[in-house]
């Protein structure tokens, strides 16, 4: 991985490039991390162990609707190299924004700040209520095992993942690009951190986790209950019960 950058030679007067390795950025890293313990900082990095960035559901889901969007294609590529480099020092999920520092071709980190529209409670129902099967708990929630119709809910236009329209971003680099490498090092970074908690996901749209569970129970109820008023051959009429018990009569 290189980070190229100009620097003017003393003698020959022109500009050439350096580059920054996957190596300078680790070494960086854990330089930056050490000092930071030595000053009692706390810093949340995100660590890449083996070569996916993100192993859960919730994870792998969230980096694949990143990488859907052909808005983010040409620095993505770029983001995975810095993230499983190490070079996310620093990440915290707040409620419609994501907080990172990091690192580059310098020795300090970047601030990076996304911010992500928040999803209105009533868009939420809306879209699990489109949805035949229901989920029934939190841990299914949390486990990513829930029906596929309802994983389609998060992918689909005005989904509840967001889209390019509904993320906004800010990095303390001098890169111009619409979206930085250190960016896109942080957008992958939250795919890490949902591996340890998919909640934060509710945090990050501001969607209530129990109210998400109690609608989509809620439209189960309501389903069943309208089923209840239908007659089935398996229902027996008066006449037939009377005469199926009638050996309790004395």
């Amino acid at each position: 991985m290189t980070d190229r950058r100009y620097v003017v030679g003393y003698y020959d007067g022109f500009k050439r490039y350096t580059q920054t390795t996957a190596g300078d950025i680790k070494q960086k890293s854990i330089e930056y991390i050490r000092k930071a313990a030595a000053k009692k900082i706390i810093l949340h990095p995100i660590v890449i162990e083996g070569k996916k960035i993100a192993k859960s559901w919730w994870g792998q889901s969230w980096c694949s609707n990143l990488e859907r969007y052909a808005d983010y294609e040409s620095r993505l590529e770029r983001g995975r190299k810095y993230i499983r480099a190490g070079a996310v020092v620093d990440l915290e999920i707040e409620k419609g924004v994501i907080y990172a520092r990091v690192l580059g071709s310098r020795k300090t980190p970047y601030e990076v700040e996304i911010k992500i529209k928040l999803l209105a409670e009533a868009r939420c129902k809306k879209l699990i209520a489109l949805c035949s099967d229901k989920i029934e708990n939190v841990e299914s929630l949390v486990s990513g095992t829930f029906p596929d119709s309802l994983k389609d809910v998060f992918y689909s236009k005005d989904g509840l993942f967001p889209s390019p329209g509904e993320i906004r971003f800010e990095c303390s680099c001098p890169d111009w690009a619409d979206m930085c490498k250190h960016v896109a090092a942080a957008l992958y970074g939250v795919g890490a951190r949902f591996d340890e908690d998919p909640l934060l996901f509710f945090k990050l749209r501001g969607l209530e986790v129990n109210s998400f569970i109690d609608t989509a129970i809620s439209s189960k109820v309501e389903e069943m209950l309208s089923n209840a008023h239908c007659r089935t051959n398996r229902m027996i009429d008066d006449g037939d019960a009377a005469k199926l018990f009638s050996f309790y009569q004395i």
